[in-house]
């Protein structure tokens, strides 16, 4: 997963901190992947990234499904994300604008989100059942 990220121009460093990850495989090998960083009620999802032969496939949006789902299996009630290029993916998979200080500061604290993604990248939320 690390490799694919560092490939795709995608933060990776910190991968290894707090983050779960998962990847959705087909007889090929690996075609998606992604990670859930946990704090209580709230998780952080990042490093969503689809093969490039997969894209466009349903692929990114089944492995957000699935983590999603997860995500709630873990007690999880909100999914907060940052973006730079994929509001309109994210969007359509039921996550909303929201403002980076309306984060929890446990998410606002991580790598991510303090150090790794731009402040032009896009905050996002999504509240799960």
């Amino acid at each position: 997963m690390r490799a694919a990220l560092e490939k795709a121009a995608l933060p990776a460093a910190d991968l290894g901190d707090h983050a779960r990850c998962f990847a959705l495989r087909e007889a090929g090998g690996t075609i998606a992947w992604g990670a859930l960083e946990c704090f209580g009620d709230d998780a952080l999802l990042r490093s969503v990234l689809v093969a490039e032969g997969a894209r466009g496939t349903g692929a990114g949006a089944e492995l957000v499904r699935q983590l999603k789902a997860t995500a709630s299996g873990l007690g999880i009630k909100r999914l907060w994300l940052l973006t730079e290029a994929a509001e309109g993916f994210f969007a359509r998979l039921g996550f909303t604008t929201s403002q980076r200080s309306e984060a929890p500061p446990a998410i606002r604290e991580t790598s991510e989100f303090a150090k790794l993604c731009p402040a032009s990248a896009t905050c996002m939320t999504a509240i799960l059942p």
